[in-house]
């Protein structure tokens, strides 16, 4: 016989509770009587919200007297492509003012197109004393004086990520202000900055965070100083570089191929944006162990592009432009058996005329090599409804298609 729902033990319910993670279900949870309402809303450590304007913060805060997480979202998907009006909103203050006096042994923050105010990262850096990972995904309005502030007091923090926001840098030196003894850092992504860091703050705290596993790096860090960093943090996971377009040195090659060969976690690899081809080969010792490496923004081309994926046979995730053309990706199908997800991105799409040889074929070639393919975002201008068919015949696993074809655009 089935026991009522009421009759479980607290404790016994909260540990189970304790393993569902989709907010989607516990909300569901929370539905099935009082005393799970209850129980639900003591226990719940995270929330998201994804219109910042749906809810109020004292409703959150009343609902939720426990949280350890908060996750919000401001502006719409559609203000990346400048549909939305300045000055439409999405100041986070207010979230941030009533966090502060409700929750003091907060953890983490996560906005996303949100307006961030260096008021409002002061207030986290002096409001939360255990406070461990601060995530701004596609923010604007606030300073490098905003993230000094968090270097400053968050003596506990474990990740620092600034993907794809708009910060003004009057000064390269924040980094300086995380004090000595600060070795926490577990994640850090500075890719979004565009002046240059302090080189010597970078490479002091990269060297002191032991458990440092991510960490992506901005256009100004230069290529003769990445093995300085690979050298202090080899337990990396993550790597995003910065933009290299000088000559060809062999000291510098033989000091980044040696740093990279001591680099043996190194899973995830993205950036070289306008790389000189010759360094290429410096970056081999580590292709063996990708499971993800993102070219979007490299303009790599040719066989040195071919024999720099040709290394990668582990390889699940690529994002790459169409530089590749249809032979790099029949090369892909016979080299990397685990990809799950390909992105080809256009390097040109308002271009009269293709400037690469990219068709359907190079996609079908894809998923007759590669059996487990999931995912696919792919620029081409031309695909034939015969291919589309052959696609999703060899793709059984397929769970998300786009396709984009381009048209060209005349002067």
């Amino acid at each position: 016989m089935l026991r009522k729902a009421s009759s479980f033990p607290e404790e016994m319910l909260e540990h189970v509770l304790s393993f569902i993670t989709s907010d989607k279900d516990r909300n569901a949870v929370s539905l099935v009587c009082k005393s799970w309402y209850e129980i639900e809303r003591w226990c719940r450590k995270r929330i998201f919200v994804g219109n910042c304007y749906a809810v109020r913060p004292e409703m959150v805060i009343r609902r939720f007297p426990e949280l350890r997480s908060v996750e919000l979202k401001g502006k719409p998907h559609f203000a990346d492509f400048d549909l939305v009006p300045d000055g439409w909103g999405g100041c986070v203050y207010p979230w941030i003012a009533a966090l502060a006096t409700a929750y003091p042994l907060l953890e983490e923050i996560k906005l996303k197109r949100m307006v961030v105010s260096d008021e409002s990262l002061e207030v986290i850096a002096k409001s939360f004393k255990n406070f461990k990972v601060l995530v701004l995904s596609s923010c604007e309005g606030f300073s490098t004086d905003g993230l000094a502030a968090v270097a400053a007091n968050c003596r506990n923090l474990r990740g620092l990520d600034l993907r794809e926001s708009e910060v003004d840098d009057p000064s390269g030196q924040w980094l300086s202000r995380f004090p000595d003894s600060f070795t926490s850092l577990a994640s850090l992504n500075i890719s979004c900055l565009g002046a240059e860091v302090s080189f010597s703050a970078l490479e002091r705290l990269v060297g002191r965070c032991p458990d440092l596993k991510t960490l992506r790096l901005n256009h100004a860090v230069p290529l003769d100083k990445l093995a300085n960093l690979l050298r202090g943090a080899p337990q990396l996971v993550e790597l995003g570089t910065g933009a290299y377009s000088a000559e060809l040195q062999p000291d510098v090659f033989s000091n980044l191929a040696g740093a990279f060969s001591g680099c043996k976690e190194l899973r995830s690899l993205s950036g070289f944006w306008n790389v000189f081809p010759g360094y290429l080969p410096a970056v081999y010792p580590v292709c063996s162990g990708l499971t993800s490496l993102n070219l979007r923004d490299a303009n790599i081309q040719g066989a040195d592009l071919i024999k720099l994926v040709s290394q990668c046979r582990s390889l699940q995730r690529l994002w790459v432009l169409d530089y590749i053309e249809d032979i790099g990706l029949e090369a892909l199908a016979a080299c990397c058996k685990d990809l799950t997800e390909l992105r080809v991105f256009p390097s040109d799409p308002y271009g009269a005329e293709p400037n690469v040889s990219l068709t359907e074929r190079g996609l079908v070639s894809v998923s007759e090599g590669c059996p487990k393919l999931q995912s696919v975002l792919y620029f081409c201008r031309q695909m034939t409804n015969a291919a589309l068919v052959t696609i999703a015949k060899n793709s059984p696993r397929m769970t998300c298609f786009r396709l984009c074809i381009i048209e060209p655009q005349g002067s």
